[in-house]
């Protein structure tokens, strides 16, 4: 254990040495400054083309003291601090672009002094060079719970979920894999050993596998859902229906003997009966007659997979008469001593699981058995450090190895000690890249094609490499065959991990297990309907993905996929059973995620639709626009009794407030076409005994009377604003960092690239892998700053 952790600390400083290493070159970095462009008198053009704009369309909120929104735009002390405020003049940049400045109720700037603004802040704000672009910096990052638990499966080939008891992962950007996020709290290394163990534990057979054993477990340690507690003699009570359970890990496959020690008190009209359970499955029913003193042994036999199972003894017929004249028969108890599993049962010799077979590539030879685990040691730090492994870092491990055999360990478990080491290093738990030059942020280099398999197999699968991968990093080839890898990946059961992570998170369907409709006014809506509705966008995600078709399907698709339930909520019929399959969409009320029914109840309240919430999220995962955080002390609309009316009618009384308007104004228009959808949208005509109004516009001008026309919109009109969020969310995914300005020409060459290819779900990932800040880093520091100066 000591050497372990000698080995853990040894690695992590080298880890952090080879990432976070000096040696900035000061001399070369002005240089390299000083040879880039400045501005083009600045001051001169900030003057003549952009302060007359502000001035007479601005200023009246946002200068000559005033600061709504927290923004003032004539407070700047100097030239120099302006430029500084790349943050405020983004802001200014996107809403000047989306026309959501000024408001609708303010005299507006004409279509050539909207540009002239625009290309003002281009052009001096954001003075990036294109053909010279930053790259950016990912921080190093450790793997988030999704990609270490696919990544044991992949590394060793075990079916266990080790992650699933580390603490939650944060968010940073929307998603959980950003590593500015991604903290590492002292709890987290203790579950990274425990997991160590763990996962090894069920990969390596360490014992004769032909040779059965016996495990006992003792029912006053079991966990499970039965109330009841301790009894005389160690037995554990079972005193209402429930289940009691042990978890067992089975190194190889084959047949076991189940086993239960129990005994009853029995009451009421017929005697206590019991389950033998395996993975949540009856196996088989037993009726126990046993009292206290003569236990019986309940027994089965099962076949049981390699990996960990879930052993379990169920009470299935409590019965309970307090007012049962004879005290002896007012309550009937179950009585369990332990459980125990033997095996597995063979004849001759089993089969090693494919899990240690992965792990032991080098078979000992007598006398050799030092040189057969350095072998052995080599290849798998080389898969789990997803990199080519120094023979220093092979010696260490091997050292592991020597102290466990020469203690007389075996050989299985003492090369299992060493790869506890491997699965504690940062290596193995940090994504990271070395660069020659970490703290020089002019320094720009392309990352070897090692890390460049990392990042695209973490982007597309959420986990490490696979062979063919490493193979083409190890020969050079992996750049020059990026299209048809990227097309292989995608085409890999791997992929669903970009279902369930990034359309998991970017269309929040991982939020729909958190909702919880009023079940007196939405008495339809349970579990079944509430999966239902996450798995008809998940598919839709996945066939667009697969098929390579168009991104705008998102949007307006023809088709969807359906199962009985949830054809019968949207009132579609001839789909019978729970299997879902793809249906030809005819009736336009549906079609595209604005439409599924997971998208509808998200983005509505327990007891209503929520108008605000559904334009809020079209503009935040459609367009890219989000509104501000609204203003602090508003009144809620709901138990308002100043508001009277239809919801339409209170929420527009309800957005007069001057403080509320403009971003009302973007959001409202968008959520009231939806309002032919209920809170878990079901469809109707009206809402209650009002009609529903429907109509509305964007804050750019193009109108629409519903959602159906809305839909027509955003793919007519606005497929390049959604081409462009949609790119963005994509590149922050994959990157694990937010988009910076500098990342402004790789988002514009993404989305270019995307339309030319008839917006193919390929080519936006293409796009995204062939991108600057996907291929190369740079070191960490300021490089606006270096270059200002």
């Amino acid at each position: 254990f000591q050497a372990m952790v000698r080995f853990a600390v040894r690695g992590g400083l080298l880890l952090c040495c080879c990432v976070w290493m000096a040696g900035q070159d000061a001399a070369a970095s002005e240089a390299k400054a000083a040879t880039r462009k400045k501005p083009a008198d600045g001051v001169a053009s900030y003057e003549k083309e952009v302060l007359p704009v502000l001035r007479e369309y601005c200023f009246s909120c946002h200068g000559n003291g005033k600061k709504k929104g927290d923004v003032a735009l004539d407070e700047y002390k100097d030239y120099a601090e302006l430029l500084q405020d790349r943050r405020g003049w983004e802001r200014v940049l996107e809403n000047v672009r989306n026309h959501t400045m000024p408001p609708e109720n303010k005299k507006q700037p004409t279509a050539r002094e909207r540009e002239r603004v625009e290309k003002w802040i281009e052009r001096e704000i954001f003075h990036f060079d294109c053909e010279d672009p930053d790259p950016g910096r990912v921080t190093v990052r450790r793997l988030n719970r999704v990609e270490y638990n696919n990544t044991i499966r992949d590394l060793l080939g075990v079916d266990v979920q080790p992650a699933d008891d580390f603490p939650a992962d944060d968010s940073g950007y929307g998603f959980d894999n950003i590593g500015d996020a991604l903290s590492m709290p002292p709890v987290l290394l203790e579950k990274y050993m425990a997991a160590a163990h763990r996962v090894l534990d069920a990969a390596i057979v360490t014992e004769d596998p032909g040779k059965p054993r016996k495990k006992r477990f003792r029912a006053i340690e079991l966990d499970g859902s039965a109330p009841g507690g301790a009894a005389d003699g160690g037995a554990r009570e079972l005193a209402q229906n429930g289940d009691v359970f042990a978890l067992y890990t089975c190194q190889v496959g084959g047949e076991y003997v189940l086993r239960a020690r129990a005994f009853a008190a029995q009451a009421g009209p017929e005697p206590v009966r019991m389950a033998l359970r395996v993975d949540g499955k009856d196996i088989e029913t037993f009726v126990i007659h046993a009292p206290a003193a003569r236990p019986t042994n309940c027994e089965v036999r099962a076949t049981l997979s390699p990996g960990r199972h879930r052993f379990a003894v169920a009470y299935l017929n409590d019965y309970n008469n307090p007012s049962d004249p004879d005290p002896k028969n007012r309550d009937r108890d179950l009585f369990l001593h332990h459980l125990e599993v033997e095996g597995p049962l063979a004849s001759g010799p089993l089969a090693l699981p494919e899990s240690h077979r992965r792990i032991f590539t080098h078979p000992p030879e007598p006398g050799r058995e030092v040189e057969a685990a350095r072998r052995i040691l080599a290849d798998f730090a080389r898969r789990a450090f997803r990199r080519p492994v120094t023979a220093e870092e092979v010696a260490r491990l091997t050292g592991l190895f020597e102290s466990a055999f020469t203690n007389k360990e075996s050989f299985e478990i003492s090369v299992s000690v060493a790869l506890q080491a491997v699965l504690v290093s940062p290596h193995f738990l940090f994504r990271g890249e070395i660069q020659p030059e970490p703290d020089n942020p002019m320094s720009t280099h392309q990352i070897n094609e090692f890390a460049l398999a990392s990042r695209l197999s973490y982007f597309l699968w959420s986990s490490m490499p696979d062979e063919e991968l490493f193979a083409l990093a190890a020969k050079g080839r992996l750049r020059r065959n990026l299209d048809a890898q990227v097309k292989r990946m995608l085409k890999d059961p791997k992929a669903e991990a970009l279902v369930q992570n990034f359309a998991g998170q970017w269309l929040q369907l991982r939020n729909l297990k958190l909702v919880t409709p009023d079940p007196w006014v939405y008495p339809e809506f349970d579990d079944e309907l509430r999966a239902a509705m996450q798995r008809e966008t998940e598919l839709l995600f996945a066939t667009i993905m697969r098929e390579d078709r168009s991104v705008l399907e998102f949007l307006d698709a023809d088709y969807t996929f359906l199962n009985e339930r949830l054809a019968r909520h949207y009132g579609i019929g001839g789909v019978i059973g729970p299997e879902f399959r793809r249906v030809a969409l005819t009736d336009r009320r549906r079609g595209g995620v604005l439409t599924h029914a997971s998208f509808l109840t998200l983005t509505s309240n327990p007891t209503r639709t929520s108008p605000v919430k559904r334009g809020k999220w079209v503009l935040e995962n459609i367009l890219g626009t989000p509104p501000p955080p609204p203003p602090p002390d508003v009144p809620e609309l709901d138990g308002n009794k100043a508001l009277t009316g239809t919801l339409r009618q209170r929420m527009e009384q309800h957005s007069q407030n001057a403080m509320c308007a403009s971003c009302h104004q973007r959001m409202d228009p968008i959520g009231f076409a939806f309002e032919h959808y209920n809170g878990i949208g079901g469809w109707r005509r009206q809402d209650g005994t009002a009609a529903i109004e429907s109509a509305g516009a964007l804050s750019s001008g193009e109108g629409f009377k519903d959602a159906l026309e809305l839909r027509t919109v955003l793919v007519s009109q606005k497929r390049d604003a959604f081409a462009r969020c949609l790119t963005e969310k994509l590149l922050t995914y994959a990157l694990g960092r937010g988009i910076e300005y500098y990342d402004r020409c790789a988002v514009d060459e993404i989305t270019a690239r995307l339309a030319r290819d008839r917006y193919r779900f390929s080519s936006l990932v293409l796009g995204v892998v062939k991108s600057v800040p996907f291929q190369m880093r740079r070191g960490e520091g300021d490089r606006f700053a270096q270059v200002a100066d």
